[in-house]
């Protein structure tokens, strides 16, 4: 394992050397073996006493060039220029066996010169709901940052109420957000931005660096990665609840969990944050928000590009988020993409999720019973979820007929698309009973849990009980911002 400081040591002006301060008997209650012998760590750090050695004493490996990164960002489309890491440090930067960088980061490491007046810390709520998100996304197929490990203790924190402090390590491949760039654009230090831009080039970027146009490359690969992955979360049914700029990654992953949810019952304007009263953050609004918060990012390129050229690079954002979207869901419903019956399976497509909108069905559970789906047969427990009959038996017609015209064999078509139809979900209810335990000292569902969204697409018999939509009362539950 090789562990390097080129963030803290290149970028002097976005670091701020901060050293994490350890929590009341803090305990190490969960450790991502499977990811840390992927990137090549210590085997050894799964041990409480190890890691804590690793984290808090002047020799530990994870101890010698800690930062909290300063950047700026759009929030809820208002520029702030005074954000940065509040309660995170980025420990150091893992390099695996491909040459590939991985950051290691500690989200509640206590206070920063970006605290404002907060106390630097993360409640276990909230980092117990990172942890599984993450993990839930990946799993799923949706880039997004993961979970190392998690540090629970008993040092009260408080929030809307008193609370115990936790801490995690995150891991991805960086933490330049949108609001790096903007930051040093709209401070008027092109210098320090220019170092920046050659900083991605030289460790993140190197393939665009060779192109002819580094900068447009660069644009280009930004835009292209984020429309693929809001894709995947409209696919999916995510909201992220937060999507200022400086929760955006350029890397298009999915990082920076806050009030995020899973649809229940399929809301297209539904609002996962309760700070979030306009809806600029909801489901629907996604994909558009996505595209303003790259048009925010393009103006730190304004200095290397041409108008022209910026506007050519957005300008293919819908076309791939689209495509991307449409490959997705043809899979959900066991279609092959044509350029031949590419009407007939939009309207497919659309009419399903209009049926499924207009009865508030359950998005995920809804699309595992589309499964089992026979063209020979009248599919009634399917049609039996439905109040508007007569409606589903036209779409069915249609459907059938679709497939039928595919030539592939029905048990070949019905096993592809349970593996693109998940069977278990995080759904939010289940996240805060996880939380209630464990705020007793119980993991015992949190550990449970996560086995079962490592393996989302499989039906096991002792995960049943993780894939049952929610009852009545756990839907649309309100999350907090608050973390």
């Amino acid at each position: 394992m090789k562990l390097d400081h080129s963030f803290a040591e290149e970028l002097t002006a976005l670091a701020s050397e901060v050293k994490p301060n350890k929590l009341i008997n803090s305990h190490l209650v969960a450790f991502n073996q499977e990811l840390a012998t992927e990137l090549g760590l210590p085997t050894e750090w799964q041990e409480e006493t190890e890691l804590f050695n690793t984290l808090y004493t002047q020799e530990g490996l994870l101890n010698r060039r800690t930062v909290a990164q300063k950047y700026g960002g759009h929030q809820f489309g208002h520029w702030n220029p005074e954000l940065g890491d509040g309660r995170g440090l980025l420990l150091a930067e893992a390099i695996d066996k491909q040459k590939q960088r991985w950051d290691l980061h500690l989200k509640g490491a206590g206070p920063t010169p970006y605290s404002r007046f907060a106390d630097g810390r993360a409640v276990l709520r909230s980092t117990i709901r990172e942890y599984l998100a993450s993990e839930a996304l990946f799993y799923l197929g949706i880039p997004t940052s993961r979970a190392l490990c998690l540090i629970t203790s008993d040092e009260p924190v408080y929030r809307e109420k008193q609370e115990r402090a936790a801490k995690m390590i995150r891991v991805c491949q960086s933490h330049l957000r949108f609001g790096h760039f903007e930051y040093f654009y709209h401070s008027k230090q092109p210098q320090k931005l220019q170092s920046l831009f050659d900083y991605c080039f030289k460790y993140h970027f190197t393939e665009c660096a060779k192109a002819e146009s580094p900068y447009l490359a660069l644009l280009e690969k930004i835009v292209q990665d984020t429309a693929k992955l809001i894709a995947k979360w409209q696919a999916f049914g995510f909201n992220h609840g937060v999507m200022n700029t400086d929760n955006m990654s350029i890397h298009g992953i999915t990082f920076d969990y806050g009030p995020y949810a899973f649809l229940d019952d399929f809301e297209p304007t539904f609002i996962c944050n309760h700070s979030d009263p306009q809806g600029r953050y909801s489901f629907d609004s996604q994909p558009g928000v996505g595209l303003w918060n790259l048009n925010a990012l393009a103006q730190s390129f304004t200095p290397y590009l041409e108008i022209e050229q910026i506007k050519q690079a957005l300008s293919t954002y819908e076309g791939i988020l689209l495509k991307e979207y449409s490959t997705l869901m043809h899979h959900k419903l066991g279609l092959v993409p044509s350029a031949a019956n590419s009407e007939t399976h939009a309207q497919i497509i659309n009419v399903w999720l209009d049926m499924l909108a207009a009865e508030k069905k359950d998005y995920s559970v809804t699309f595992r019973q589309l499964c089992q789906f026979d063209i020979l047969d009248d599919n009634q427990n399917l049609r039996d979820q439905f109040i508007n009959r007569e409606r589903f038996d036209d779409w069915a017609k249609q459907y059938a007929l679709a497939l039928s015209k595919q030539g592939i064999r029905q048990t070949q078509r019905q096993t592809q698309m349970r593996h693109h139809n998940p069977h278990i979900m995080l759904r939010n209810y289940l996240a805060q009973q996880v939380i209630d335990r464990a705020e007793e000292g119980n993991f015992e569902m949190f550990h449970q849990f996560i086995a079962a969204l490592k393996k989302p697409y499989e039906e096991i018999e002792e995960y049943q009980k993780f894939s049952a939509p929610p009852p009545d009362w756990g839907k649309q539950l309100e999350i907090s911002c608050s973390s």
